[in-house]
């Protein structure tokens, strides 16, 4: 059960991930209000509407906002409340609410940059990693083949609390970020309610189009696995009929045929072929060789002609794929009108010819 209990939750997570950066895109194309909250060097907040903000909300002067502890301090006028809600806050603290931590890896360490500041998280700041939220610079190469960034990291209580103030209000959405010494923009939050972003209906939408798929599929298999056994079973019903219509086909031959063509068959079908017994032969037999009668009886050849080295033939003819037991019928003589030997030999045929055809 652990195992398809960590199968589910990865996939829930992984459900999570593509509609969030499905959704995100999705809300930035209709147009939105957007608040922008910065913090400066004393600690005081304030409010203006951003420079982007769509035509119809009005201009409404910057006004001061009492942030503490993550809560308003003081209630908004009217009018930013209006402003507020159904819009987009985007709130810039300073840097000092963060813990920054320099940090050199290996080049070959860029792929894998999530999963080793997770691991370190808890060396490099006060929080595990469970209760942070942190961000890195942007990798800049070094010497030695390695990389340099910053990681930037702060208690996720606090920008929780941040995001909570503005979101009690109705606000869409809100965006927490800060800039480093090194002036990069770094965005640690960025939370939106579902009827903006429409996360929840794109992950709705993801899990009833992957049901779907995976439905469509299993149909498929199943179809494909029945009309399989169909054409199967067709096929064998065929080849049945086949073998039965071949069946009757012998039987009315072998009514119809008288026996001396039923005996020629046979022989034809069971005699080796005489041609490629004699075009094996000659292929085996030497130069200063000739034969002078080949004759073939059943599984057995003789041969009988005229040579240089009678012996050799013997073995010649033992060592083909075509012939074993070969020997002398009878003595070997030699004339004196003759360049040679007579030789009379004989041997057995191998099955490596075949039958005829």
């Amino acid at each position: 059960m652990s195992v398809l209990a960590d199968i589910a939750t990865a996939f829930s997570l992984w459900i999570d991930s593509i509609a969030r950066v499905v959704s995100i895109p999705l809300a930035n194309a209709k147009p939105v209000r957007r608040i922008e909250v910065v913090e400066d060097e004393e600690g005081v907040f304030t409010m203006r509407l951003a420079p982007r903000t769509r035509a119809g909300d009005g201009n409404l002067p910057p006004c001061r906002v009492d942030l503490a502890n993550g809560a308003l301090g003081s209630p908004l006028s009217p009018e930013w409340a209006a402003a507020v809600r159904g819009g987009v806050v985007d709130l810039v603290l300073l840097p000092s609410r963060f813990v920054s931590r320099p940090l050199e890896l290996p080049s070959r360490a860029a792929e894998f940059l999530d999963g080793i500041i997770r691991a370190q998280i808890d060396r490099l700041t006060p929080w595990n990693a469970a209760d942070a939220v942190y961000r890195w610079t942007r990798p800049r190469e070094v010497a030695g083949e390695r990389i340099a960034m910053t990681v930037v990291a702060t208690g996720r209580a606090a920008v929780d609390s941040f995001a909570q103030a503005f979101s009690s209000l109705g606000a869409a959405g809100v965006e927490i970020s800060t800039v480093t010494l090194e002036q990069d923009r770094i965005s640690f939050h960025d939370e939106r309610a579902a009827g903006q972003t429409g996360f929840g209906r794109v992950r709705l939408a993801l899990v009833v189009g992957l049901a779907l798929t995976a439905l469509l599929a299993a149909l498929s298999i199943g179809a494909g696995g029945f009309i399989a056994d169909s054409y199967d079973a067709e096929h064998q019903q065929i080849q049945r009929r086949i073998a039965e219509r071949r069946a009757i086909l012998r039987g009315n031959q072998a009514g119809q045929g008288s026996s001396q063509l039923e005996l020629l068959v046979r022989r034809k079908q069971t005699t080796r072929s005489s041609v490629l017994v004699i075009e094996a032969l000659s292929a085996l037999l030497p130069e200063h060789t000739y034969a002078t009668e080949v004759r073939l009886e059943g599984d057995k050849l003789q041969i009988v002609g005229v040579t240089r080295d009678a012996p050799s033939l013997i073995q010649i003819l033992e060592q083909s794929p075509h012939f074993l037991s070969a020997g002398f019928f009878a003595p070997t003589t030699r004339t004196a009108n003759e360049p040679g030997e007579r030789f009379h030999i004989e041997a057995r045929l191998k099955p490596h010819f075949g039958l005829g055809t």
